[in-house]
């Protein structure tokens, strides 16, 4: 798709890096196939073609309909399941990200808008501000309206301990933000499996947030300040750990991708792609580890496994983790549309609430069609978002110990 790039952006590097990307796009409409939000409306501009043409009307002066552009972009979900089916291998979240950059500075939002997405950001970066705020919603969350209760967290307390043993290995793991208020049990779980093949799993809380939320809500500037603290900080344990262990897919590919965020900065990209490098998403250490050693006699219990888009259509793993579990003796049951998101997307759930419970009644629908003992998932944002009283949605690797 040619791009007559507008006097403003030509001779810039977001120009030549939109014109190139957009560049590869051949207008086929595969990606509308698979494209959760245009399944549900049916309208071209909220598919990734149709965003991909109002990006580039933008990059080619059109100042008309910079608003429809904003409200279709805030639309996606950024699950790149369009990534994963397009036959031209259109890096659709990359064009997205300098859309949305280059909206910033052109449309304000409100006051009360930007107020609310600084606010979402603040609350899941900060582990402690969450703990506190988690643990308030436990007496605010019976009197809450039904409609907006589910959505109200509530700090849960650990019930697994931390391996005691020092072993001869050391990776790390991301303490997280939200993960370690709401499921503190997911690193310990991790840990504890891993100290059966002699890693001593650690955090290093100081580390703090991976940047993710920050991008999440459109505001990279902050999101880089955040990764350049958790980059200083795990740069002074880098020589000395295997590995950086991921728990959370949504954290994992946010780092993995460090050094894209990161290319125009000569003083981080280097650190940056260094701490990449040695990032590994959780499923790929246990796969490791077990491969070529005998498998688990079979547990007779069924499991639905979500598998999140950061994790299948993010940092391409899919099938994975499916993998391990049957190794370890569970019957995986099929997941009608797995590929399809599931609505939480970072802070989708809370942005655009209408159309993400939609998402996720769908996949509720079809992770317990066929009635599975367990469900489980890979990132905290589908665990928290799936889950309800009575139904709990596990990760992974609780169903290993």
């Amino acid at each position: 798709m040619k791009t007559s790039l507008s006097v403003d952006f030509q001779g810039t590097q977001i120009g030549k890096e939109a014109e190139d990307l957009i560049g590869k796009c051949v207008h086929c409409g595969f990606c509308n196939a698979t494209c959760p939000t245009y399944q549900l409306l049916g309208d071209e501009m909220d598919g990734p073609r149709g965003r991909i043409y109002l990006m580039k009307q933008m990059f080619e002066g059109e100042e008309q309909s910079l608003d429809k552009i904003q409200f279709h972009l805030d639309r996606c979900l950024t699950c790149r399941n369009c990534e994963t089916t397009c036959p031209s291998g259109v890096q659709y979240s990359k064009i997205l990200e300098l859309g949305r950059v280059t909206l910033s500075s052109k449309v304000k939002r409100s006051g009360f808008e930007t107020m609310a997405r600084a606010m979402i950001a603040t609350m899941l970066r900060q582990p402690k501000f969450f703990k506190i705020m988690s643990t308030m919603a436990k007496w605010v969350k019976p009197l809450a309206p039904k409609i907006i209760r589910r959505k109200i967290p509530v700090a849960q307390k650990p019930t697994l301990d931390w391996p005691s043993q020092k072993s001869s290995r050391t990776m790390i793991a991301l303490s997280g933000c939200a993960q370690g208020a709401l499921a503190p049990d997911t690193n310990r779980a991790a840990a504890q499996l891993l100290s059966r093949y002699d890693i001593s799993l650690v955090e290093v809380p100081a580390a703090g947030c991976c940047g993710a939320v920050d991008l999440h809500t459109t505001s990279e500037h902050k999101g880089i300040e955040v990764a350049k603290k958790l980059i200083d900080v795990w740069m002074s344990h880098v020589d000395d750990i295997e590995a950086f262990v991921m728990t959370a897919s949504g954290c994992g590919v946010t780092i993995r991708e460090y050094p894209h965020l990161f290319r125009h900065d000569s003083e981080y990209l280097e650190k940056a792609t260094r701490i990449s490098e040695k990032t590994f998403d959780l499923a790929e250490i246990v796969e490791r580890e077990i491969e070529g050693k005998p498998s688990h006699p079979s547990r007779g219990k069924k499991v639905a496994f979500h598998a999140p888009c950061t994790l299948q259509h993010g940092q391409k793993l899919p099938g994975r983790i499916e993998k391990i579990l049957e190794w370890f003796g569970y019957d995986i049951v099929p997941i009608k549309d797995g590929n399809l998101c599931c609505g939480s997307a970072g802070t989708y759930s809370l942005l655009q609430p209408t159309l993400s419970n939609q998402l996720r009644q769908n996949k509720l629908k079809a992770l317990y069609e066929r009635e599975p003992d367990f469900v489980c998932t890979a990132n905290i944002g589908c665990q928290m978002h799936l889950s309800d009283p009575g139904k709990p949605v596990q990760h992974w690797i609780e169903l290993l110990l």
